[in-house]
């Protein structure tokens, strides 16, 4: 696109102001696309254990496949590039390279792919780690609770679950 073809739509599009073309603004009404609706209003983003078991379960599987079928050109692709290169055509280099990035990004592949995997995995565990926390929290405060159900008598009076002082306890 050359400068004044780049100047020519710019001024097109600052003199045009389409009711259609909306910059850094959501329409209130009912716009194009309907109503907006504030996220506060309809809830918060929830994302339950089989979802996440899901995206887990299917980075790995793309992780295996890539292992299984996406490595198989590399050594032949090498050996094709060596032996190229050994009589004298300058393509082995060339297959070489091809083949030095096609590992590059399979590598990067993959492991954007554990990443995913492992992720699920971790944030699977703190998840039900804090499920765990919570629960245990929650059970102690209703202990803590049940105990204070057991007072007997007028605040201020001596609790008689406690027993009476016998006559040879006395420490006045």
């Amino acid at each position: 696109m050359a400068w004044d073809e780049w100047e020519h739509l710019k001024a097109q599009a600052a003199g045009g102001q389409s009711a259609h073309m909306q910059l850094n603004h959501v329409d209130g009404g009912g716009g194009t696309y309907g109503p907006y609706v504030l996220p506060g209003k309809t809830g918060d983003l929830k994302v339950g254990h089989g979802d996440l078991v899901k995206i887990g379960s299917a980075a790995h599987h793309l992780y295996d496949q890539l292992w299984n079928k996406a490595r198989v050109a590399t050594p032949s692709s090498d050996s094709a590039a060596g032996d190229l290169s050994q009589q004298g055509f300058a393509l082995g280099a060339g297959l070489q390279h091809v083949s030095n990035r096609w590992e590059e990004q399979l590598k990067s592949l993959m492991d954007a792919c554990a990443q995913i995997s492992n992720h699920m995995q971790v944030t699977k565990s703190v998840h039900q780690n804090d499920e765990n926390y919570i629960q245990r929290q929650m059970s102690s405060i209703d202990a803590l609770d049940d105990g204070f159900d057991e007072r007997v008598g007028a605040p201020g009076k001596k609790n008689s679950v406690y027993g009476e002082k016998s006559k040879g306890d006395k420490k006045d």
